[in-house]
């Protein structure tokens, strides 16, 4: 069973503690709740995900001023630093922010930048005693948090859910006897609470600015007496009772105001349809609606945790006895690659007014880690990596819509702090189109961050196919982000981006390797985007890509070199590993190339250690590089050193990148399709040797699963996403294949002509 389950509450040496290591997430994409199961007083720690401090009308900007015109460094520091690293060859990071990134304070602070802010707590006195048979658990599968316990002689469930069809959370306390539920209900946010008719309502504006929320939650009981208090709902004697929950701001995802309707009547009607429906109708529902998405992956690689004679193992416990071997290490693996499933269909769902955050979509401090924001060096890419491949273009929408919103912004960016056209983001952004620069010397210049988000945009379409989404939205897109880099690219001994900065490493210098690399895969895929729509993507865009610096060269201990220069020390084992861009996400490395050897020399000397997203990065590298042993290590090293009791990734601290990176790095080892040809199996441990999955989905539409034996594949099951030619590669092709329509294999790949949603099994020999 796909489940996370517990045999205490979730009470840890503080309140975040428990929070961020113990408490279990459900979420909706817009609501997002974690779960604690206590007994004498039930903490559900609730977000709402536009709850943003920040933006026009901030008092901590100063001004009303809109998102996009946020200050910029004084006329000509940019040129001033392009002059100095063209004269010096490089810059030290302190050097290039007190020109580039005089916005700020000097702390990283930007005025009127903002934070991601908890909604508050819904909190259940329920006064439990004599508790007996304790167990707190997370059904991945339905998407249901659940408590159960003895007490007094009755059997007591408690269940939690977020629904995206109703936009409700809702918790429901029961008992298998009449008459025994009691509990009073308070709901502790940002405003005093109003009791009436059984409902609570919290209605307030933010300080900072103005923003506007409110907070309703409905009390239904079965049987017994309900009273509405101050501030709180008291039940007495009730069989059941359930509780709908539903929140909004007035917060619009639209530049420059980012302000729209009043939440009250939303929310209100929100709760009350939720409330005549009832429980189980909301129930079933949100089961249906969760698995359609959760149920289109399986993966089997031998795992179970309940051995013949022994009772299964608390997943703190299952975590803390990794690393034995047998099949309770695959049965936390295959756990951990479902959870990652999990934490995006709670993060993002198509209807979402924000993607994933950090923190995906939970947060419990009014002062998060990094604002809680959205980091574009890695980290919210790396969000959406399992997205396509794991079957859920679904979730992709509201990454889509973010970036698109960015545009806007970041014209006014790429005019007034570069004098080009086309738009850029630097390396952080929040909600309000935040598109300038930070004051931090290592992490603070990334106008590259545009052209990887684009790659997400293009990778929408070649997972989906759809012709109309390239035309109206992913070609028009491409094209003005590669319009700002034919405007800003520099001509040092080919086009180059300067000034460059390898993220978070290194002095500033002139065509940095991923600088240059993320460059040529947006160029590379503009170009390409445009082919396939039989259009002309114009001279100067191929004239760049032909004279652009690729940003690839191998150094003096035979590495990939992180910059234009040959500066890489053997033994730096910094956790980005940013040059090494072109091999994953990126397309341009291939395996068993001079560049793939050279990439893996880099591996080698960087080493398996980081931070969990850093980890999660290395896994889909190795994958890459069809080292599947190597990867598999570096999920080791995951679970071991950079995952929580409550399976959250951690940096430290947690930070959700790291769960869904290696979702996506599991997906990598089994399934590839960015060179053309769908590649199955390409990095299969050894610690697997008998399994099989199904469901994963490759570019050109193609939905596909396998199975293998001894290490060997042995059948493969496509369903083809487009009428034409199928290539699959594996080394079990050499014997030859066996489908329903004439196949062909030469060498290691099979080929066969498919109908577009037609279902094909492939056998070997």
């Amino acid at each position: 069973m796909l489940t996370l389950w517990y045999d205490r509450p979730a009470d840890g040496a503080d309140e975040h503690d428990a929070w961020e290591r113990l408490a279990l997430p459900i979420g909706n994409g817009r609501l997002g709740a974690m779960v604690f199961g206590r007994l004498g007083t039930e903490r559900v720690a609730l977000n709402e995900s536009t709850l943003w401090t920040g933006g026009p009308g901030s008092k901590d900007a100063g001004n009303g001023r809109a998102s996009g015109d946020w200050p910029v460094p004084r006329p000509g520091a940019l040129d001033e630093v392009r002059r100095r690293i063209a004269e010096d060859g490089r810059m030290a990071p302190e050097e290039a922010a007190r020109l580039l990134g005089n916005a700020t304070e000097g702390d990283g602070h930007v005025p009127g930048f903002g934070a991601f802010q908890p909604f508050g707590d819904l909190l259940l006195d329920l006064g439990a005693a004599g508790v007996s048979d304790y167990r707190r658990a997370l059904d991945l599968a339905t998407a249901v948090a659940s408590v159960e316990y003895t007490s007094g002689g009755a059997r007591f469930t408690r269940e939690y859910f977020a629904s995206d069809p109703a936009q409700v959370v809702v918790v429901r306390v029961a008992a298998d006897r009449p008459g025994q539920v009691s509990l009073t209900v308070r709901l502790a946010a940002g405003a005093p609470a109003r009791a009436e008719g059984g409902r609570l309502t919290v209605r307030g504006t933010l300080d900072d600015n103005g923003l506007c929320f409110e907070g309703q939650v409905q009390v239904l009981a079965e049987g017994g007496g309900r009273t509405d208090g101050a501030g709180a709902v008291a039940v007495r004697g009730a069989d059941a009772v359930t509780l709908v929950f539903s929140a909004g701001t007035d917060y619009a995802g639209e530049y420059p105001d980012y302000r729209g309707p009043d939440p009250h009547e939303s929310v209100s009607a929100r709760v009350e349809r939720a409330s005549a429906r009832g429980y189980a109708a909301l129930r079933a529902e949100h089961v249906a609606d969760h698995r359609e998405l959760f149920d289109r992956v399986q993966l089997n690689i031998g795992g179970y945790f309940v051995t013949p004679g022994q009772p299964s193992l608390p997943t703190d416990q299952a975590l803390a006895a990794y690393g034995r071997g047998g099949p309770g290490d695959r049965a936390l693996e295959t756990l951990l690659f479902a959870y990652g499933r999990y934490l995006l269909i709670a993060s993002s769902r198509s209807g979402s007014p924000l993607p994933a955050n950090l923190q995906g979509l939970w947060n419990d401090s009014p002062a998060p880690p990094w604002d809680g924001d959205w980091h574009t060096n890695i980290n919210v890419q790396m969000n959406y990596w399992p997205a396509e491949v794991t079957g859920l273009s679904e979730c992709v929408p509201p990454l889509l819509r973010f970036v698109d919103g960015l545009r806007a912004p970041g014209r006014v960016t790429a005019a007034t702090m570069f004098g080009a056209s086309g738009w850029v983001v630097h390396q952080n952004t929040n909600p309000f189109g935040f598109t300038g620069v930070h004051d931090w010397p290592t992490s603070f210049w990334f106008p590259e961050a545009a052209a990887w988000l684009a790659q997400h945009v293009y990778e929408h379409y070649l997972f989906t196919g759809d012709a109309g989404y390239l035309r109206d939205h992913a070609y028009p897109l491409l094209s003005e982000t590669a319009g700002f880099w034919l405007d800003h690219l520099a001509e040092h001994r080919g086009l180059v981006v300067s000034p460059s900065h390898s993220p978070e490493h290194g002095p500033f210098s002139a065509g940095a390797a991923m600088s240059q690399q993320i460059v040529w895969d947006l160029l590379a895929n503009t170009v390409e985007a445009a082919e396939f729509l039989g259009v002309d993507p114009g001279y100067r865009i191929l004239r760049a890509l032909g004279d652009l610096d690729e940003g690839l060269r191998i150094g003096s201990f035979g590495q990939l070199q992180e910059w234009r220069e040959d500066w890489d020390d053997p033994d730096d084992a910094h956790r980005h590993i940013s040059h090494l861009f072109a091999l994953h996400p990126g397309r341009r490395i291939r395996p068993c190339t001079a560049y793939g050897d050279a990439a893996r020399v880099t591996l080698d000397h960087r080493g398996d250690g980081g931070t969990g997203w850093s980890r999660a990065w290395k896994m889909n590298l190795w994958a890459r590089l069809l080292d599947g042993d190597r990867a598999h290590r570096l999920l080791g090293e995951q679970l071991r050193h950079s995952t929580l009791p409550n399976l959250w990734s951690t940096h430290p601290p947690f930070q959700i990148d790291g769960n869904l990176g290696t979702t996506a790095g599991i997906a990598e080892m089994l399934l590839q399709s960015h060179a053309g040809v769908v590649d199955v199996l390409p990095a299969l441990p050894p610690a697997w040797p008998y399994g099989s999955f199904d469901g994963l989905r490759a570019r050109g539409g193609h939905t596909v699963g396998a199975t293998w034996q001894e290490g060997e594949l042995v059948e493969v099951r496509l369903v083809s996403g487009h009428d034409g030619e199928v290539r699959l590669r594996n080394p079990a092709f050499l014997s030859g294949c066996r489908t329903q329509v004439p196949c062909t294999a030469e060498g290691d790949t099979a080929a066969f002509q498919a109908s577009a949603g037609h279902a094909y099994r492939i056998t070997v020999g």
